[in-house]
C-alpha cells in the first residue's frame, strides 16, 4: 500500500471516483431532445479514443495509471508526445464531456468539466517527478504544450 502512495495512487483513486461519478450520473440524470448535442458527444468521445490509442501504443512499456514514473521508464517524446505532454489526460477529459453530452447530463458534464483542473493539478505533479527523473525534461516542458498541441 506505501508503494502505491509513493507513486501517485491518491491522483489514480480519485480520478476513478470522478470518471465512475461522470457515468452514473450522466445516466441517472440524463436529458434528451437535441441530437446535435449527442453528434458532438459521439465526436469528442471518438477523436479522445483515438488519441488514447495513439498515447498508448505510443508509450508501449512505459504505460502507467500511476503520474510518478518507476524506475525503469523511459522519456518518451515521439509520436503523439511530440505535441502534447499530456495525451491521456486530454482523451480522458474529452470522453468524460463526450459522455456527458451524449446523455445530455448537466451534473455530468459538471463533474466532467472539474476534470479539467483536476487533470492540470495531476500533471503538474507528474512533472515535477518527471524533472526529476529526466534532467532533459525541463527543455521538453518548454517545446510542448500540455494538453492541447500548440496551444496550452
Amino acid at each position: 500500500m506505501h508503494r502505491f502512495y509513493q507513486r501517485g495512487g491518491v491522483w489514480v483513486a480519485t480520478q476513478g471516483v470522478l470518471l465512475t461519478a461522470v457515468a452514473l450520473l450522466a445516466v441517472y440524470f440524463r436529458g434528451g431532445g437535441f441530437p446535435i448535442v449527442v453528434m458532438a458527444g459521439v465526436a469528442l468521445m471518438l477523436v479522445g479514443a483515438i488519441v488514447s490509442l495513439a498515447a498508448a501504443m505510443t508509450l508501449g512499456r512505459n504505460l502507467t495509471p500511476f503520474p510518478k514514473p518507476s524506475d525503469s521508464a523511459q522519456l518518451v517524446r515521439h509520436g503523439i508526445y511530440a505535441v502534447i505532454r499530456h495525451p491521456l489526460y486530454t482523451c480522458v477529459i474529452m470522453v468524460a464531456i463526450g459522455w456527458a453530452l451524449v446523455w445530455q447530463s448537466w451534473p455530468a458534464l459538471l463533474v466532467a468539466a472539474i476534470l479539467i483542473p483536476f487533470f492540470h493539478a495531476k500533471a503538474f505533479h507528474e512533472e515535477r517527478w518527471l524533472r526529476e527523473r529526466f534532467p532533459d525534461y525541463a527543455d521538453y516542458e518548454r517545446r510542448v504544450r500540455r494538453f492541447i498541441p500548440w496551444i496550452y
